[in-house]
């Protein structure tokens, strides 16, 4: 399998995470003008499944170091598959929650109120339980991605036309919230099935980064039958939802969604096979960095907060200097 053998290489494969999991959301709003969120989210999920297997047989199965995907997968422990198959299990219900804040709140409040949030919580779990990096500056870096948050509130807070739209757009500042705080605890969980300061030759009964996302993503396949079926009869929005109305979709429609999917989950299985080098929680934290990424899509692409006041962009643009300069501390942090 192949593995990554320097801290350099490994920021790099977390920087390929935060573009990948900042911009999957671009399928979504793509859809959206023809499908429904809960219906696409069914999409995004195999593609997601069918991603982790192929990403196995191939690059988790070349090369001379490391056991094999398959051979990883045959000899992998109970407690270890647990733990992955329950972050799936997780990630996909604050996953569902996130999607449905873009519905309602739009990419560039969803980002970064509730990957923000996961951001922020993720790196003290990760960090306190597989520590690595200089704390002080680590955590220095955190702070002003609150900082950046907060700024995101109070901009979307200032965009709200009418009653009704403040209403909705709050709904899915709440949901995004709820979305961060489930979403802090799936990496950890993963992290734990691996042995990540071995991965040449890792302990028996333990999963390389490759089998791990293949065991994770099958947690958010099986757990989508309730948790999707569950959003689809009681949407947080409009009227629900049949599985009848799916399989009328078009090859394109699905397409996207698949499409999103792959996305995601090429940015997840980067940052897994760099999380050897760099530490669980910056390479969780540099990854959700996406923030940033969906934010500026959410703006520039989508126009989500077209007519703003000038305090308004001023928030804005303060938002994303924090953004990058608490990221530059993460980074800064594992090399110490």
């Amino acid at each position: 399998m192949y593995i990554v053998d320097n801290y350099g290489w490994a920021v790099a494969l977390c920087i390929v995470t935060m573009f990948c999991w900042g911009s999957w959301g671009n399928t979504q709003k793509l859809a959206s003008k023809t499908w429904r969120y809960e219906l696409f989210y069914w999409d995004y999920v195999i593609g997601i499944l069918l991603f982790s297997l192929i990403w196995g047989v191939t690059l988790g199965s070349f090369g001379e170091m490391g056991r094999s995907f398959m051979d990883d997968l045959a000899q992998v422990g109970a407690s270890n598959f647990r733990s992955a198959f329950f972050g799936g299990v997780i990630f996909n219900a604050s996953n569902i929650l996130l999607s449905a804040s873009i519905s309602l709140a739009g990419m560039s409040v969803a980002f970064p109120v509730g990957v923000g949030l996961a951001l922020v919580l993720g790196v003290f779990i990760n960090y306190f339980t597989m520590p690595r990096g200089d704390a002080t500056i680590l955590f220095a870096g955190v702070f002003l991605i609150v900082l950046a948050i907060i700024l995101n509130g109070l901009a979307s807070g200032k965009m709200s036309k009418g009653a009704a739209d403040h209403v909705t757009r709050k709904k899915g500042v709440g949901i995004a919230i709820a979305a961060g705080i489930l979403m802090s605890f799936f990496y950890r969980f993963v992290a734990a099935a691996m042995d990540l300061d071995h991965l040449e030759s890792p302990a028996s009964g333990s999963m390389t980064p490759y089998s791990a996302l293949f065991v994770f993503a099958t947690g958010i396949f099986i757990s989508n039958f309730f948790f999707n079926t569950l959003v689809m009869k009681k949407p947080f929005a409009g009227e629900s939802v049949s599985y009848k109305a799916y399989w009328r979709g078009g090859i394109k429609t699905h397409s996207v969604g698949l499409l999103g999917g792959a996305i995601w989950a090429l940015g997840t299985a980067c940052n897994y096979i760099a999380a050897g080098k760099a530490g669980a929680a910056i390479s969780y934290a540099l990854g959700q960095g996406a923030t940033m990424i969906a934010a500026l899509w959410g703006l520039l692409i989508w126009r989500e907060f077209k007519g703003a006041s000038r305090p308004v962009h001023c928030y804005l643009v303060l938002m994303l200097v924090l953004f990058i300069a608490g990221l530059a501390l993460i980074v800064i942090s594992g090399g110490n």
